[in-house]
């Protein structure tokens, strides 16, 4: 049951990056908060890298996540 609470506070963090108008990417793709905690669950042997994209005040942009293959 952890895991499922994990992934809920994962949605509940994106949909607020989402409200604040960051952008969200999977693989390069945008994306939609459940496209990523639905990337997440369906994981295998795949994980993903957060990569944070800042603006020029230093405000992020962009929050891409980038599968990495072990």
């Amino acid at each position: 049951m952890q895991n499922d609470k994990n992934l809920q506070q994962m949605f509940q963090e994106l949909t607020g990056y989402e409200k604040r108008n960051v952008e969200l990417k999977i693989n390069g793709a945008p994306a939609s908060p459940m496209q990523i905690v639905q990337a997440h669950m369906m994981r295998e042997h795949n994980e993903y890298m957060r990569e944070y994209v800042l603006d020029e005040e230093g405000d992020i942009k962009e929050l891409r996540f980038q599968r990495i293959e072990k």
